[in-house]
């Protein structure tokens, strides 16, 4: 997976981060707080930072977000993108505050010429735009022509609206056009992403909450993804952004298109040795927070063992008798599975730590 090959996109910088051109994939989160609140959005910006997010995006619904945006910006160092709907005059209170980037949806904007003034003072800072086109806000006439919310009709709004701000000489552009349904918004971006090279910021809107929304994200995510497509992510859930945060990073991971920890346990079934749920629980809960490239396999017997797990770096096998811990297809010591499981434990945060393995 870690040759997956990529469409060749232009580069975007927002704040520190690229975006397109080569650069890794990024995952987006987007704050939940009042705005207007700053030292709860303060902290929960500090907090998806460093769960890994690249880049945190905030609500503006009025000028008393925007101002409070200047507050913010000055408490944290990760880029800030302002969400802009219906006032051009918020996108440029919020340019004025600081912030990295603008998402905004042209359509609603009140017509060509705010949109015009709005690209114009980004261009005069170098922040990018982020042309954000949703089935729910089409355009009147794309509506009409095509009857339905359908993928061609998101794919040219998107496509108007960036040549819209092209013809103003800005062209600093981040596309996303999402869709509730996933068949929808993937085909929608495979048309974007085949007449144009700029940046596409990949996800599903309206997901649901919890199993259901990390589904539907994933299965649209990882397709395009899967195709080269994509430069950005966020997965959108009716639930903590942290969450959002960790099921992004995780379906990087499992791409190869980020690096860190892999946990694989096999599904279980009349063979299985012992407790495997709950012994594969506690590994995920006690390396949790490990960022370094590590493969780690929790099996529930010696078949689904050292033979389907070869690969891991590190490995446990429930047994008749207890457990057997093993690196690369290697068994390297047997015992009770308490013992397997405080050893596989204690060495993975070695190698995390960049200790030498013992034993190795």
């Amino acid at each position: 997976m870690a040759g997956l090959a990529r469409k060749p996109t232009k580069r975007v910088l927002v704040g520190d981060v690229p975006i397109g051109g080569g650069a890794r994939v990024t995952v987006q989160a987007m704050t939940k707080t009042d705005t207007r609140d700053v030292e709860a959005t303060t902290r929960q910006v500090l907090a998806l930072a460093g769960q890994g997010a690249a880049i945190v995006r905030l609500a503006v619904p009025d000028a008393e977000a925007a101002e409070a945006l200047g507050s913010i910006r000055r408490k944290v160092s990760v880029p800030l993108v302002a969400d802009i709907h219906f006032d051009y005059r918020l996108a440029l209170a919020s340019l004025e505050a600081g912030v990295d980037k603008l998402r905004i949806n042209p359509g609603n904007l009140g017509g060509r010429d705010n949109l015009v003034l709005v690209a114009r003072e980004a261009r005069a800072r170098h922040v990018p735009l982020r042309v954000g086109i949703n089935a729910g806000s089409l355009e009147r006439d794309i509506l009409e022509r095509h009857g339905a919310p359908t993928a061609a009709a998101i794919s040219e709004s998107a496509l108007r609206n960036v040549g819209l701000l092209q013809d103003a000489g800005f062209d600093n552009i981040v596309i996303s056009a999402k869709s509730s349904d996933v068949s929808t918004c993937v085909d929608a971006y495979r048309i974007i992403s085949s007449k144009c090279d700029f940046p596409l910021h990949v996800g599903i809107t309206e997901t649901g909450p919890g199993t259901r929304g990390i589904i539907k994200s994933a299965a649209g995510i990882g397709a395009l993804l899967l195709e080269g497509i994509g430069d950005t992510i966020r997965v959108s859930l009716t639930a903590p952004p942290e969450e959002e945060v960790l099921a992004g990073r995780l379906l990087l991971i499992s791409l190869g298109l980020e690096r860190g920890l892999d946990i694989v346990s096999c599904p279980t079934c009349g063979r299985v040795r012992g407790r495997l749920m709950e012994t594969a629980g506690r590994v995920a809960r006690e390396l949790e927070g490990i960022e370094r490239p590590l493969k780690i396999a929790v099996m529930g017997c010696e078949v689904n063992g050292p033979g389907e797990a070869r690969e891991a770096d590190l490995g446990l096998a429930l047994t008749k008798g207890g457990a057997l811990l093993f690196s690369r297809g290697k068994v390297i010591r047997t015992g009770s599975v308490d013992e397997v499981l405080q050893e596989l434990i204690s060495r993975a945060q070695m190698s995390a730590a960049g200790s030498p393995e013992k034993g190795r």
